[in-house]
């Protein structure tokens, strides 16, 4: 029987500052070693000052990952020495005098499997290592601080995982409810990373780190599977160790013997007190936490009947849920839905795409309005919706410029079927025997039209002419 656990880090990117001192979270936007200070520096001297936003949305996380929450929390050193670590130790948070980390047991649904979380603990990121130089020989490795002392909450599983697609599964649902509760965004270079604790009946834990990706954290775990039972099928001991996911070569390699929690000579850390977290701050943090993406799937399907699959797959994209929610109306709802799991998600499916795009809520809503009144076809809606996300324009400016305008002159249309008719008269004679074949016929007027015929007008149209 194989065995998953996971270790998921993920950076609170939301937050101004970092987790003990004023500089910026957002550290992508400065130059190398620029968003620095004495305190993440650990300079000698320096007092780290928590953050109390980073408790609060630690808590969140916990709440909405069904764990429990302490009336008070503590925090740690955890020592070792790393070039990217410039204190030499790790402020985070373990449970020795009892539960204190920032959250506790919980748990997750993913498909029909129950995935226990362990605990949530709240910490700081370390610095990050670049790695410069075009062969072994010549490798030199710098550091960036500008990430050290970054909020970051560490989501511990138990090794409830049993195949490498549950855990793909789960880092998704897990990135969708950070980016619906609005404490990160997991999309970031590095805001999501997940170390992965593989081991197979009989065997050793072996953990994996340096996972750069959902992607490859699936790869890693299936290679590290497979070589485990490599070695158990040649009777081979599997050695407990830490190795490192080698990002060229697509396979795990040895990198040290795994440390156990003894090795990093735990103590509290004396220059933060405890937390305490009362009752009244917990209600508050639940009562306006947003909307969970499974209520806001139960109330798409009840509420505007939309198909449960589109509902799924519009509520677990906070982007698009976003857009759905500011342009809907109850008569518009189905409709927006579909244009934007049918279309819009296809145009712009990637982050660079979504942040060029100029389409807005006022287009969506125009667009709908502009289909149910019969004013343009679904097809024509499809050409409209592309030009609108690549310039902005106003959806009445873009039907103009493209002629994209419904034909539903009737006189006009008649004309059009009475020369299909004329060329179709095969399909015209089935159609008048079998009236479920008559759609061939509208879909020839709409070839014709360039799908600019009215449907319905075009429909009702014929079957007059087939009588």
């Amino acid at each position: 029987m194989t065995k998953i656990g996971l270790e998921i880090h993920c950076q609170l990117t939301n937050l101004k500052s970092k987790l003990f001192c004023s500089c910026k979270a957002n550290y992508r936007e400065f130059e190398i070693n620029e968003n620095i200070c004495p305190i993440c520096m650990g300079l000698p001297g320096s007092l780290p000052r928590l953050n109390q936003e980073a408790v609060k949305k630690a808590t969140m996380i916990a709440m909405a990952l069904n764990c429990t929450t302490p009336d008070k929390i503590a925090f740690f050193r955890k020592n070792y020495f790393y070039p990217d670590l410039p204190k030499n130790f790790q402020i985070t948070q373990l449970n020795i005098y009892g539960k204190t980390s920032i959250g506790g047991t919980g748990s997750i649904i993913v498909g029909d499997k129950k995935i226990r979380i362990t605990r949530i603990q709240l910490e700081e990121d370390p610095g990050r290592l670049i790695y410069e130089g075009s062969s072994s020989k010549n490798l030199i490795t710098l550091v960036d601080y500008n990430r050290a002392g970054t909020p970051l909450v560490e989501i511990v599983t138990e090794p409830d995982f049993e195949n490498p697609k549950q855990v793909r599964d789960f880092v998704n649902i897990l990135s969708d409810l950070l980016e619906n509760l609005e404490v990160s965004d997991p999309g970031l270079d590095g805001a999501m990373r997940s170390d992965a604790n593989v081991s197979i009946e009989g065997g050793n834990k072996v953990e994996i780190k340096n996972i750069g990706s959902f992607h490859d954290l699936e790869k890693a775990v299936h290679f590290e599977i497979t070589r485990q039972e490599s070695l158990n099928s040649r009777d081979i001991q599997i050695i407990q160790e830490t190795r490192h996911w080698d990002d060229k070569r697509k396979i795990t390699v040895s990198s040290r013997s795994k440390e156990e929690d003894l090795d990093y000579r735990y103590f509290l850390e004396g220059d933060i007190p405890w937390i305490i977290i009362d009752p009244k701050t917990k209600e508050n943090l639940k009562s306006n936490m947003p909307e969970s993406i499974s209520s806001k799937k139960e109330r798409y399907v009840s509420k505007y009947n939309i198909p449960t699959q589109v509902a799924t797959v519009l509520s677990s994209d906070k982007f698009y849920s976003d857009l759905f929610e500011e342009s809907h109306t109850e008569v518009t709802a189905k409709e927006i839905a579909n244009i934007i799991t049918t279309d819009l998600m296809g145009l712009i499916d990637t982050r660079e795409k979504r942040k060029e795009s100029k389409i807005t809520a006022t287009h969506l809503k125009d667009l709908a309005d502009s289909i149910q009144s019969g004013k343009i076809s679904r097809n024509s809606a499809k050409n409209a919706l592309y030009e609108i996300v690549k310039t902005g324009k106003n959806l009445s400016k873009v039907m103009s410029e493209l002629d994209l305008g419904n034909v539903s002159d009737e006189s006009e249309l008649l004309g059009i079927i009475k020369a299909v008719i004329f060329e179709e008269l095969k399909a015209v004679e089935e159609a008048k025997s079998n009236p479920q074949t008559i759609n061939y016929l509208v879909g020839k007027v709409m070839q014709k039209t360039k799908g600019k015929a009215d449907p319905k007008l075009t429909l009702d149209l014929l079957k007059k002419q087939l009588k």
